[in-house]
């Protein structure tokens, strides 16, 4: 089979042998924003060579705006509820093989839902391997996911818009005005650690960030001022993502690329938390999981638009 993590700003693709041993893979900038309109085209066009029949697919594609939606499914879930919401199409020029997308999955534990779409196949991976028990797991990015699994089902989903606003105050603030390094600022762990243990002092975020300008202004951190930006908003994500279910877990379970891992690693192990990280490309492990569910899946489950 063919895992497919369609996110808005990225497209993997992993080729799976039958016991979902990645053997290839290949990336592209297609997102899902940039492929609108045109999805088709740009699965085509990636799929050179690879003849396999079954596709399964996550993230954004199946979103709204994506090439077909899909209806999220309320938490609690598990392997089986996700699998059993796998929805088949047929797109014009893809006669012959079958083509899946994942749903995204909805806690509507709290008066504002929260939501995510693309993680719950990275999480279908750890919902095979995690015993019993309660367990915290943190998916960080442009929005961070914090997620409670208990007893195989995920519970709880908690979203912070961490990585977004970061890039928002770097590139169209006043406060990132004053920041000389491009977006690949070096990171600089002093600052960073500054800033995460500004995170804990009374003010809030908002005066917090107004710090950061005035921090410039002051000649403080140098060319660290970015990483002491990055060090304020991840320890108030941290704050609040730890707080979620209002249990403090010994161990948090990170699932990203190798840089966010050794960044988030870093502010957990500043708290006293144990870190087990995970690779990015869990997605297609999950996929390949959700899709061997799927084959002996008969029951459908309810689902809310979304």
């Amino acid at each position: 089979m063919i895992a497919i993590d369609w996110g808005g700003t990225h497209l993997r693709l992993y080729r799976l042998d039958a016991d979902g041993t990645i053997v290839a893979r290949r990336r592209s900038d297609q997102g899902a924003r940039a492929s609108r309109g045109r999805f088709a085209e740009v699965l085509s066009s990636q799929l050179a060579g690879w003849d396999d029949a079954d596709l399964v697919m996550c993230g954004m594609v199946g979103g709204r705006g994506g090439w077909e939606e899909v209806p999220y499914l309320d938490c609690p879930a598990g392997l089986d509820t996700i699998a059993a919401g796998l929805r088949r199409f047929v797109p014009d020029g893809f006669e012959g093989r079958r083509l899946w997308l994942v749903p995204g999955l909805r806690d509507a534990s709290e008066p504002v839902p929260d939501l995510m779409r693309g993680e719950e196949s990275q999480l279908a991976a750890l919902l095979e391997l995690l015993p019993a028990g309660e367990h915290r797991i943190c998916l960080p990015g442009t929005h961070s996911k914090w997620v409670t699994i208990r007893d195989g089902r995920v519970v709880r989903i908690h979203t912070a818009l961490t990585g977004e606003l970061y890039g928002l105050l770097r590139r169209h603030s006043l406060v990132g005005a004053l920041m000389d390094g491009g977006d690949d600022d070096a990171f600089d762990p002093a600052a960073f650690d500054a800033g995460l243990a500004r995170s804990a002092h009374a003010g809030g975020l908002l005066h917090h960030l107004f710090g950061v300008r005035a921090a410039g202004l002051a000649g403080l951190y140098g060319d660290g001022l970015a990483s002491y930006l990055s060090g304020l908003l991840v320890g108030h994500e941290l704050r609040g993502g730890l707080a979620v279910d209002r249990a403090h877990p010994g161990l948090v379970h990170v699932v990203g690329s190798e840089r966010l891992i050794e960044v988030y690693a870093r502010a957990l192990g500043a708290l006293g938390i144990e870190v087990r990280h995970h690779p990015e490309e869990l997605a297609a492990r999950g996929l390949h999981a959700l899709w061997t569910r799927r084959a002996g899946t008969v029951r459908e489950p309810s689902a809310s638009a979304g």
